[in-house]
């Protein structure tokens, strides 16, 4: 356990699996109190559970990041039994892959809901809290698939990545008079059930990946966590507004 978070409270959406759960784990292990939010509770306690057996203090609240209310309700508990919310990482974000031309419209307005709307939401109600008690530090999850590529059968998807960048940039230039940081991390393929093919295996992704990405593999959850607390770290406190891409170099 190191100290570079040490009295700060920091908020991760999407905490119960995945890059929301190892980063939620990477902040605790440098001191901070993290409260995990999503949907499914089961989830979120065991991250609390993976926090607390290696020291760490954290919490799960439940919320849907798709409806304003109950965003509020999340950053208002947060700082009620923590005293304050320093960090927030908006990573609620889901994925349906598929030719636009035959996507079912409802998958469009769910992916539009949790990862652009949803996003929109959590920065409204950290913002009006933040501003209210000298500032704070936000980062959103974007992705390589947005403002940096394109692939096939992902429009939907990149377009609501790419608004999730742009949006990150506008309010960090609203809010940076306040000492409010606002910038995104923009992720290529990591270990994670995403990042697979329908009906395929690790050692097929791997092989795959060799050939698809510069670094020849796909990233590893800790990769991507350590830019996050980067960014959410005092070290970073000369960066406003970056979208920061780690992604084995897919983009470059």
């Amino acid at each position: 356990m190191t100290a570079r978070f040490t009295g700060r409270v920091a908020l991760v959406t999407g905490g119960g699996a995945g890059l929301g759960r190892a980063t939620a784990l990477a902040f605790a292990r440098e001191g901070a109190t993290v409260v995990v939010a999503g949907r499914g509770a089961g989830a979120l306690e065991e991250t609390v559970k993976l926090i607390e057996d290696e020291g760490g203090r954290a919490d799960a609240v439940t919320a849907d990041v798709t409806g304003s209310q109950d965003v509020a309700r999340l950053v208002a508990t947060t700082v009620e039994r923590h005293g304050g919310l320093h960090i927030a990482f908006n990573n609620a974000g889901v994925l349906e892959a598929g030719p636009l031309a035959d996507m079912d419209e409802a998958a469009w307005e769910r992916q539009l809901a949790v990862n652009l709307t949803g996003v929109f939401h959590c920065m409204k109600h950290e913002i009006a809290h933040m501003r209210r008690n000298g500032g704070g530090v936000i980062v959103n999850t974007a992705s390589n698939v947005g403002a940096h590529m394109r692939l096939p059968f992902m429009g939907a998807y990149a377009a609501t990545k790419a608004a999730v960048s742009a949006l990150t940039r506008a309010a960090a230039k609203e809010y940076a008079g306040e000492g409010i940081r606002v910038n995104a991390i923009s992720p290529g393929p990591l270990d994670t059930p995403m990042s697979m093919l329908p009906g395929e295996t690790e050692s097929d992704r791997a092989e795959r990946m060799k050939d698809a990405l510069p670094a020849g593999r796909v990233g590893t959850l800790a990769e991507a966590a350590s830019a996050v607390l980067w960014l959410a770290s005092p070290e970073a406190a000369f960066t406003l507004g970056h979208d920061l891409v780690v992604d084995g170099g897919a983009a470059a």
